[in-house]
């Protein structure tokens, strides 16, 4: 039987502080090969970002290998990417929102990422442990829509993403089955040509923990669906 409410989580900037992640591997980078090297992962890491529509990290440092074979110091960069503490770098008030939805559905991580790396990240920062393994990692989540409500079906969904992009192109095919709740976040959420590009989410918040104070009325908007707030039964505490 469908659950009455599942609520999706994104991972990067939306629970977990990606752009600080990528700070510390630049610096890491620069420390360990210089500039000129740090620029060149960079340059194939933003390459198959376009291509792939996610950063594959270990991706970028295999082919960034492919022209220093002869490096030992390569061990090292693949060992900062993997044993990074990632659990450091969860926003505050990632895991107390994440607590406070589950008062009222299911609560499922949906990401994007490559199928090694995006894992790993999620497992040390502790969000897999959070959500009780309800991870989901796609290429692209937007398009895999069908699969998700296949493994979690609900009658209603309330996802919260940093990219209005991934928003409105849910949106369009949910429609007012979805809620979307957009917190200003990291750099896609705070750049003024993505705010004009899309259509605003349902429920914007200034950061991830302002759901603790979100009642699920607030949530669920006035078109759920059919879903009555008052019907749901909160969930006892895991």
């Amino acid at each position: 039987m469908p659950d009455d409410v599942v609520f999706l989580f994104d991972c990067d900037n939306t629970l977990l502080d990606n752009d600080r992640v990528e700070a510390d591997l630049q610096t890491h980078l620069e420390h360990e090969f210089g500039p000129r090297n740090r620029d060149r992962y960079w340059e194939i890491l933003e390459a198959l970002r376009a291509d792939l529509g996610y950063a594959d990290y270990l991706g970028a440092l295999q082919r960034y290998r492919l022209g220093a074979m002869n490096d030992p110091q390569l061990l090292q960069m693949s060992a900062f990417l993997i044993d990074y503490p990632f659990a450091n770098r969860l926003y505050p008030g990632s895991l107390d929102a994440i607590e406070h939805l589950r008062e009222w559905g299911l609560t499922v991580i949906l990401s994007d990422g490559d199928v090694v790396f995006q894992p790993r990240k999620v497992q040390r920062s502790g969000l897999w442990e959070a959500v009780e393994g309800r991870v989901l990692i796609y290429i692209h989540k937007e398009q895999m829509l069908a699969d998700v409500s296949q493994r979690f079906p609900a009658r209603h969904y309330v996802m919260i993403d940093d990219k209005l992009r991934i928003l409105a192109a849910m949106k369009q095919v949910w429609g007012k089955r979805l809620t979307t709740v957009f917190p200003r976040q990291g750099h896609y959420a705070l750049d003024p040509k993505n705010i004009v590009a899309y259509p605003a989410a349902d429920l914007t918040i200034g950061r991830i923990g302002d759901l603790v104070a979100c009642d699920l009325s607030a949530l669920l908007g006035t078109d759920a669906g059919g879903v009555d707030p008052a019907a749901i039964v909160e969930l006892p505490s895991a």
